[in-house]
């Protein structure tokens, strides 16, 4: 059973690291660069405009997300989200349930419509996530992300309404 729930600074923020960590490593889903250190973390992901929360299995830190404005001002109605599952708990579905969860409390916080500025087209697992749960692919950015092992590839701009 996968608990959610929003996440604490101080009592989460190793274990949100050690997800952080492990997946901006790899170089190959998030523009943020693997070297980033530890103290960067709270920028990343506990900045005051954001909303973070972290998925438990058993007490353990097993996946983590983030809603945020998309844009200043004019564009806040409408959120983006970062999601991160732990690479020892990947293809057990805690993607969708993280997706899941974020477009209802991205829908309870207001936001009209959620929208993901840069998905990395060979991330073959989050584009069929995304599409399976409703986004849709507004366009695509050619050559918009340097992937670290195949350099550089398209990126999708994904798009869902919140509103009924």
């Amino acid at each position: 059973m996968i608990e959610i729930r929003k996440a604490d600074i101080t009592k989460d923020y190793d274990g949100i690291w050690e997800i952080f960590h492990q997946v901006i490593a790899s170089g190959d889903t998030y523009v943020i660069a693997p070297d980033t250190p530890k103290s960067a973390l709270t920028k990343h992901w506990f900045a005051d405009y954001m909303f973070t929360y972290v998925a438990l299995e058993d007490g353990v830190i097993c996946g983590t997300y983030i809603i945020k404005p998309n844009q200043i001002d004019l564009g806040s109605h409408i959120a983006n989200g970062s999601y991160m599952v732990h690479p020892a708990f990947q293809g057990k579905g805690i993607g969708r349930i993280l997706g899941e969860h974020s477009l209802q409390e991205a829908k309870s916080l207001g936001f009209k419509a959620m929208q993901f500025n840069i998905v990395v087209s060979t991330n073959t697992y989050a584009v069929k996530l995304w599409k399976n749960i409703g986004f849709q692919i507004m366009c695509t950015l050619p050559k918009a992300f340097n992937h670290q092992q195949l350099g550089l590839v398209d990126a999708y701009v994904l798009y869902q309404s919140l509103e009924e």
